[in-house]
């Protein structure tokens, strides 16, 4: 059956209505022009429950080899390093991110504005100060950096802070007095070093930064619109299971190396000041320890000059994979690149001058 319109006249109303309804063989309907797509068949993926099912199997057939595996002494070395690593850590970590999450919640950016000089000159040492009264991770600091520029704050000030804020806290020197109790002049160097190297990155930046090199991008974990004690608590999720992440990952990298890495390749590396300084820089740049954490990582790294394990925990926490990753997302990739690298150079020179001084 065939319809046929009359193009010369309009089809009436009542004609539309006793019309048939038009059938496949007089109007061809495909899939594409109705815009239904076909569906397809769903593909099985394993979830955890397989995933754990997996685990325990591996491990019911590993049985033997693990029994004799976990009883010898480099695995009960490996084994004594890990814990005493991170369970020396863990209060500092759990009182830092308690520590940090409040300031978030609790302490307005407007503080800042009213505090700092409105000379960068002098806002960049005040600024980098004020990062011994209030401590901070080093997640934390990027974007709390950016919301004070976006408050009126100096960058170069606000980028002082970021730098002194996770660095020489008072969580992060009393963690250092700990991890080297019979070393006090360690905790000093620490904070003279770190300090020293947040300021000069601020005053840097306000000679010879620019304007077009930042690019303010959407914050990190940012829990405005909720309230305080919300923000509270979803600070201190972020910062604690991110933070403890990174711990698990260096006490398990400090413990390998101190159980895998033969005694003669740790003295020639540890042999030359330069290298040994160079060779702990770039691992605090890898492993990315929170900083409440990584004096015990370094005074677990036996072997190297008190100077390198000084540039470990000066380095880590104003450089390093994650740090750079935030910058990136939320200032722009060539501020990250630029501001880094910068970083790095200064905060190796200021290390091994104040470990030349003091150490």
């Amino acid at each position: 059956m065939t319809i046929m319109f009359d193009k010369s006249a309009p089809p009436r109303p009542d004609a539309a209505r006793s019309a048939p309804p038009p059938t496949l063989e007089t109007v061809p309907v495909t899939t594409r022009s109705a815009g239904h797509a076909r569906p397809s068949a769903g593909r099985w993926r394993p979830g955890q429950l397989e995933f754990f099912v997996l685990a325990l199997l591996v491990l019911l057939f590993a049985q033997p080899w693990l029994v004799d595996e976990l009883g010898s002494p480099a695995v009960r070395t490996w084994a004594t390093v890990f814990v005493a690593i991170s369970v020396q850590a863990l209060p500092f970590l759990v009182l830092g991110t308690l520590l940090s999450a409040a300031i978030t919640a609790f302490v307005p950016p407007s503080v800042f504005t009213k505090v700092l000089p409105k000379r960068q000159s002098l806002a960049v040492p005040v600024a980098g100060a004020a990062g011994a009264i209030l401590p901070g991770c080093e997640c934390a600091s990027v974007p709390v950096a950016s919301g004070l520029m976006a408050r009126g704050v100096a960058p170069a000030a606000a980028l002082a802070f970021l730098l002194s804020s996770p660095a020489i806290n008072p969580i992060v020197l009393t963690a250092t007095a700990v991890a080297f109790p019979k070393q006090p002049e360690m905790v000093f160097a620490r904070f003279v070093a770190s300090l020293g190297t947040a300021v000069v990155m601020g005053w840097l930046w306000a000679r010879f930064g620019r304007p077009e090199w930042m690019k303010p991008m959407r914050r990190p974990h940012d829990h405005g619109g909720n309230g305080k004690f919300e923000t509270f608590r979803l600070s201190l999720q972020h910062d604690f299971l991110h933070a403890g992440g990174f711990l698990v990952v260096g006490a398990l990298t400090a413990a390998t190396l101190n159980v895998t890495v033969p005694k003669h390749v740790i003295d020639t590396v540890a042999g030359s000041p330069w290298f040994a300084v160079l060779a702990l820089a770039f691992l605090a740049v890898v492993l990315a320890v929170c900083s409440e954490a990584d004096a015990f990582v370094a005074a677990s790294l036996l072997g190297f000059s008190p100077t390198a394990k000084l540039a470990f925990m000066v380095v880590g926490p104003m450089v390093d994979v994650k740090l750079i990753a935030l910058q990136s997302g939320t200032f722009g990739r060539g501020f990250a690149a630029r501001f880094s690298s910068a970083t790095f150079v200064v905060a190796i020179v200021a290390s091994y001058v104040v470990g030349w001084w003091l150490l």
